[in-house]
């Protein structure tokens, strides 16, 4: 037997060993006093336990409840525990053309979503991940540890400079290193396709290493330009530089026994490629891990440490007191029978008063019961039948309950008090939710007549407003026609008066056009002068995104081939 907390037991061996020296030593006052012979003489003798037994009963339980927290067992055992896994190494294109905005927010934080998506979603992955562009890599080796994966991805700058161009060759290269001592080689490529027209060489060294590579691709066919900091990607020409989804990429994974896809808004895409490959994939031991096994005796020490304490604080009661105690007993069971009689008559007078339609007394006597579902119940009832509508309702909103009957009978008595205020909307409301819990023909007809009210009120809102536009248009109309006669006269005068002063507004208005043609001519000449500015302008800031550069913190991965492919837009 061994202990698996022994600190425990040194922690507390010297305030309980103090403990027990103050119990044995420790006198009362008369025994300060007098010798123990003539206490022996006074003492009257009883059965129950004395203060000093019950004590040392107290410290032997607290020794084994301490022996029982330092956690003693046996029979140790050695059990290994086995890890089956599928490895898969996800490789992420970081090139400038994965910052295109065609997918939302952008290609290159899509890519990373779909990571964290598939690390919530893996089971039985163990999973490495290699960031890409002109070189590779490595964010993390193989592992099944996705609390520190999932860290990794979420913190990682992805705003570096990882070099122009998407060397799909490199990353396969990098991939095959961390996959080489399994035998199954799936590789996951989230990009948008890269940059070459022809990979040939990577479907040959894919079959060479019997590499399975999958593809999602984050791209659209829509041509989108690369945005920066302070404005976007230039190409050679000095134009902004557009991209698009390479679809040449699909071959790849096509001729190597994998599959491609391109993203989907929801996982059906990770869920697609996690399937297939879960089916083609033979898992591997991946962890063996050694976890000792014991056997448990601390419930032993525990249970006989309870034991001693049910002792110490057990006593036996003397029969007056248990005599008293039962008279207490008595008395407060007759007085809550009692109670249970006068409640049970006032609410019988109130029902005998609501019956007999004398409603105020019945309020009055149910208004007692309203802290219970119930009594709210009937108090809402009678206020409703004194025509205190409003009070109804307020009672009938109060009412929580999980019964169904009672719940159907207020959203009926509600739809009955919302159209006694002339509220046929919220009428029809509770009869329908009403009606959601109990079918009831009495519901149903009520229903039925608040409909047609409401379709008979809307048909005469709808003629009072047609009557209205109409009176309205009559008017309009002999208004237009005094209007018109009016305006016909004022037209006559007035053309007397333009007849004299046509003659003085041509001569003027020529004036005015020359001086017009010389403004305009000049407001063009600023424009253009304007734009060759800007000209200049634009193309002095993309040179000056083309020869930005920002510092790589990653170690590279050393491959065979860390050319760039040959592209017209290696981006």
């Amino acid at each position: 037997m061994q202990f698996l907390y022994p600190n425990v037991l040194f922690l507390m061996l010297i305030p309980t060993l103090i403990l027990f020296f103050l119990i044995v030593t420790q006198k009362s006052k008369f025994e300060k006093i007098f010798n123990q012979k003539v206490l022996n003489k006074l003492t009257i003798s009883s059965s129950k336990l004395t203060k000093k037994s019950r004590n040392i009963l107290l410290f032997i339980s607290l020794v084994f409840m301490i022996i029982a927290l330092s956690r003693p067992v046996s029979d140790e055992k050695e059990q290994n525990i086995n890890q089956e896994l599928i490895p898969i190494v996800i490789a992420i294109d970081a090139s400038k053309s994965m910052l295109a905005q065609d997918v939302y927010p952008s290609r290159l934080k899509m890519a990373k979503k779909k990571i964290l998506d598939l690390i919530k979603s893996s089971k039985q992955l163990s999973i490495g991940i290699i960031i890409f562009g002109e070189s590779s890599f490595i964010l993390s080796p193989l592992t099944n540890d996705f609390t520190s994966l999932n860290f990794l991805v979420e913190n990682f700058d992805y705003n570096l400079n990882i070099s122009d161009g998407s060397n799909i060759f490199s990353a396969l290269e990098a991939s095959n290193k961390l996959l080489k001592d399994y035998k199954s080689k799936n590789i996951l490529l989230l990009s948008d396709g890269g940059n070459a027209n022809n990979y040939q060489e990577e479907i040959e060294y894919a079959n060479k290493n019997n590499l399975n590579i999958y593809t999602i691709t984050i791209a659209t066919n829509n041509p989108t330009p690369i945005p920066t900091k302070d404005g976007y990607v230039n190409d050679k020409d000095g134009n902004i530089a557009m991209v698009k989804l390479n679809e040449n990429i699909k071959k790849l994974s096509l001729n190597s026994e994998a599959g491609y896809t391109n993203y989907t808004l929801n996982n059906d895409d990770i869920n697609s490629i996690i399937n297939d490959i879960s089916k083609k994939t033979q898992k591997v031991n991946m962890e063996v891990k050694k976890q000792k096994v014991y056997t448990e005796l601390f419930y032993y020490p525990l249970g006989f440490a309870l034991f001693i304490l049910l002792i110490a604080f057990s006593s036996l009661p003397s029969i007056k007191s248990l005599a008293k105690t039962s008279v207490l007993l008595i008395i407060l069971c007759n007085i809550d029978v009692n109670a249970s009689i006068l409640d049970f008559n006032t609410i019988k007078e109130a029902t005998k008063a609501y019956n007999n339609k004398e409603y105020t007394t019945s309020s009055n006597k149910f208004k007692d019961f309203i802290s219970t579902n119930e009594g709210r119940y009937n108090f809402a009832n009678s206020l409703y039948k004194e025509k205190k509508y409003e009070s109804a309702l307020k009672m009938y909103k109060d009412i929580a309950t999980s019964d169904d009957e009672l719940e159907f009978k207020k959203l009926h008595n509600m739809g009955n008090t919302y159209v006694k205020l002339n509220d046929l909307n919220s009428a029809k409301k509770m009869y329908e939710n009403a009606l959601k819990i109990k079918e009831d023909k009495q519901t149903k007809e009520n229903l039925e007549l608040v409909k047609k009210a409401l379709k008979n009120k809307q048909n005469k809102d709808s003629k009072q407003k047609q009557n209205d536009k109409n009176n309205k248009q009559d008017k309009d109309t002999k208004k237009d026609k005094n209007d018109k006669n009016k305006s016909d006269n004022k037209e006559q005068s007035k053309k007397d008066k333009e007849n004299n002063s046509n003659k003085e507004n041509n001569k003027k208005s020529q004036n005015n056009k020359n001086n017009e043609n010389k403004d305009d001519k000049k407001a063009s000449q600023r424009k253009v002068n304007e734009n060759l500015l800007s000209n200049k302008e634009e193309k002095k800031w993309l040179n000056l995104l083309k020869n930005q550069k920002n510092p790589i913190l990653l170690k590279k991965v050393e491959t065979k081939n860390n050319s760039k492919n040959s592209s017209s837009s290696p981006w």
